[in-house]
């Protein structure tokens, strides 16, 4: 069966499977090899940190 794709160009058959998987709650599953969870980790201990010492700072130059 040869790809079908909208007038947008979206192909049909991979939403379809898609919105197979996300109904058997693996959604999202796709991009759990992109993300480094380590490094997220640590972006966000940084951010609160960094967060926590300009708290007192607003207005101050």
């Amino acid at each position: 069966m040869a790809n079908k794709k909208s007038k947008a160009g979206t192909n049909v058959e991979q939403v379809k499977q898609q919105n197979a998987a996300s109904a058997q709650g693996n959604y999202g599953a796709e991009f759990a090899s992109e993300t480094d969870v380590q490094s997220v980790k640590e972006r966000n201990k940084k951010a609160e940190a960094n967060k926590a010492n300009n708290a007192g700072n607003y207005g101050q130059q």
